[in-house]
Order: structure tokens, then C-alpha cells, then sequence
């Protein structure tokens, strides 16, 4: 017998674990951990939140289909090293209410790969095609290009698992970066706004923030009906030049590798001084939540035209409302590509596109910015409203 063993029975009794308790911090770890993975949802969605690993090619990637009440989902890839779990949800809801305010068959969806969207292309196309092999059995999503990727990333996917939007000319596509179907969608949107906020698009000054694939073609479409671009930023910095910009040298930059900042006619500012240059018109065009409740005051325009998704807080678009500020949502105004797309998946042809998006866009900018100006509330609550209360229809919808 060793004499020992009395203390360590008492020393045991003492250290013995309150089973109650325990089960107590497991039952509300388990909560906590259900909240979080449920925090998204509503009445609306979503549907499924599916993580991505692929060890083999390093893919880490996230898919949110969100709705699918009007149809299978479509909605963009979007190529970045830091997006988030929250950042897919968001942008999914986005798509689901892009979709049904245009009266299109489609619910929302969204994805994300965790990358650099600048990395080789070579190692860019092995990361596209293991994310399209993994998702080729979600078959209520089909996806498009989105910020990082492009009609010839789409290629990739649709060689894979035969489905994809916004695919290459030359295989039977409607490629809406090279066409410009989203800024051609924000210059519409654009005329219609402007009847309800005093601008004349003769000589508007126009500002851009993010002067990607949509940018560009929302200057040149703008410019077009006599708008002047005055500034634009990318990622290094911003270019203000008050006599305006010329588009096409500065389009030619940036396809060839350079900063909207190496244009030598103007002034060279931050990446954030583009937010406080004096304007009719302010574009964003780039990442979510670049104006906030921190930075929405320097804001000096008279009209927001969302060329980006979600790229508002709420709390900045009730601001801009107080400060009688029109921001047209982002499901409205730049609803341009996901139209040609669904135009492009229902066997349409660019001239449907077009026609679609002039009609589409041109109507429910007009229904939402009526309602608005009648009860004086935001232009987006209006907008969701309409985009819950749409039902889908399937056949030659474009016509």
C-alpha cells in the first residue's frame, strides 16, 4: 500500500471535472458555433455555403449559392487573396436580387478563389480549371467572370464541367468585359438618374474609382453622351486632371501594365484621394465597402451610379440620402453583365444583350427612382422590394 495514496485521491476529488459545467460550455460553444455558421440567413437564403481545398494545386476557394427560387444561380468569380466568407455571402445576395429585379431565370450565387489575380497565367489557369472541377456538381450555379477574371478564364471552366457565362467569342460566347455590358448598363442608368438630380450629361464631370473592365467602359459609353472623365484611381493612386482625361490614352495604359497614375496630363493623388474631388457623377468600380460611414462626408457629388457590388455601407448610403446625395444600388445600376449573360445562356446574341440591358435597366431605374422621389425613401429599399416581389419567366425573355 503506498501512503501516498489518500492525497492523490483527495488531490484527484479536487480536480475532478464538473460534468454539469462542462456540458454547459460544450452546449454553448455548440450555439455560438451554429450562430456563426448561420449568420447569414433569411428568408431569402443561403442556400449553401460550400469552403474549398484542393491540397494538390494550393486552390482555396468559396461558392455561396444563395437563392434559386427563379432559376439556377449565375454570378462571377472573383479572384483575391483576402476576400472573405462574409464578403461571398454579401456579393451572392447582391446577384439574387440583381437577377430577380431584372426579371431574369436565374437566382444568385457567387464564388471567390484566394489568389492573386496577377500571378502567371499558367499557374492562373491550373487554379481556375481545380475550381471548376470542384464545383461540377453544383449544378444549381454556373459562373461568370468577375473582378480577376476574365472571358478566357471562363473558357477554362466551360472546357471543364461544360458550363459557364460571359465565354470568349470564338466559342460561341457574348464576352461582356470586351463589350462592356455593365458600363454600357451604368451609362443608361446614368441618363435616367440624371432627370432626378439635376445633371445634364453634356459636360458632367465624371469620377471613377477603379478604372478596371467596368470602369473603362462606363467612361467611354459616358463620354459617348458628352460626359467628361476628370478622375480615376486604381490601385496605386488616382489621376485628376479638371479639363478631363483622354479615355482611350488611358485605357492604353492600363492594358499594357500600368497605373492610371503614369498618365502625364494631371495631377497624381493617393488611391484614396479620389473620393474627395469634386464631381456630378462618382463611379465605384472596384472592391466592397470603399465608402463608409468613416469617409462618406468627403464625398462632393450629386449622383452615385454603383459600377461595383456592395461597394457602399449601408450606413454611407443613408448618409449620401440625408445629404440628398442619389445612389442608385448596385443590383440596379450595373445589372449590365449578369443580363448578357443570362442572354448569352438562354442561346441570344449580342444585339439581344444590348437591347436587353438598354430595356431592362432603363425601366427599373425609372420604377425605383419614381417610388424614391414619391415617399422619400432610399432608393435601395425600394429596390429590394421590387427585386422580392419579381417572379421569373423562362422563354425568349429578352425580346
Amino acid at each position: 500500500m503506498y501512503s501516498t495514496s489518500q492525497p492523490i485521491t483527495q488531490q484527484s476529488d479536487i480536480n475532478k471535472p464538473n460534468i454539469s459545467a462542462q456540458l454547459t460550455t460544450d452546449n454553448e460553444n455548440q450555439a455560438l458555433h451554429q450562430e456563426a455558421i448561420f449568420q447569414f440567413a433569411d428568408d431569402l437564403g443561403p442556400a449553401k455555403i460550400i469552403h474549398i481545398y484542393d491540397p494538390g494545386t494550393g486552390l482555396k476557394a468559396i461558392l455561396v449559392v444563395d437563392n434559386v427560387a427563379c432559376g439556377a444561380s449565375i454570378g462571377g468569380v472573383r479572384m483575391a487573396p483576402d476576400v472573405t466568407t462574409e464578403e461571398v455571402f454579401r456579393l451572392a445576395r447582391a446577384m439574387t436580387l440583381k437577377n430577380a429585379a431584372a426579371d431574369l431565370p436565374h437566382g444568385g450565387g457567387k464564388a471567390a478563389i484566394l489568389a492573386d489575380p496577377k500571378m502567371p497565367v499558367a499557374q492562373k489557369e491550373i487554379l481556375i480549371r481545380a475550381f471548376a472541377r470542384a464545383i461540377k456538381d453544383i449544378i444549381e450555379y454556373t459562373p461568370g467572370p468577375d473582378m480577376g477574371t476574365d472571358e478566357r478564364c471562363m473558357g477554362w471552366v466551360k472546357s471543364e464541367i461544360g458550363r459557364a457565362i460571359g465565354l470568349p467569342r470564338e466559342i460561341g460566347g457574348i464576352p461582356l468585359d470586351e463589350i462592356g455590358a455593365t458600363g454600357f448598363g451604368l451609362s443608361i442608368c446614368a441618363e435616367v438618374a440624371s432627370n432626378y438630380c439635376d445633371i445634364n450629361l453634356e459636360g458632367a464631370r465624371i469620377v471613377i474609382q477603379g478604372f478596371g473592365s467596368v470602369g473603362q467602359h462606363a467612361a467611354r459609353f459616358l463620354a459617348a453622351k458628352g460626359a467628361v472623365l476628370v478622375a480615376a484611381a486604381d490601385s496605386q493612386g488616382t489621376i485628376f486632371n479638371p479639363q478631363g482625361i483622354d479615355i482611350e490614352h488611358l485605357i492604353q495604359l492600363k492594358s499594357v501594365g500600368k497605373s492610371v497614375i503614369d498618365y502625364t496630363q494631371g495631377q497624381k493623388l493617393d488611391r484614396d484621394g479620389v473620393i474627395d474631388i469634386p464631381c456630378d457623377i462618382w463611379i465605384p468600380a472596384a472592391r466592397p465597402d470603399v465608402i463608409h460611414g468613416d469617409n462618406v462626408d468627403r464625398l462632393q457629388t450629386k449622383l452615385v451610379l454603383q459600377g461595383a457590388n456592395i461597394p457602399f455601407t449601408a450606413e454611407a448610403e443613408r448618409i449620401c440620402h440625408e445629404r440628398h446625395i442619389l445612389v442608385i444600388p448596385d443590383f440596379i445600376a450595373n445589372a449590365g453583365g449578369v443580363i448578357c449573360g443570362a442572354v448569352e445562356y438562354a442561346g441570344g446574341n449580342q444585339k439581344n444583350a444590348f437591347q436587353a440591358i438598354e430595356k431592362k435597366i432603363r425601366q427599373n431605374s425609372t420604377l425605383v427612382l419614381e417610388t424614391a422621389t414619391k415617399t422619400g425613401i432610399q432608393p435601395r429599399e425600394v429596390a429590394v422590394e421590387l427585386a422580392k416581389r419579381r417572379t421569373c419567366t423562362v422563354t425568349k425573355w429578352w425580346e
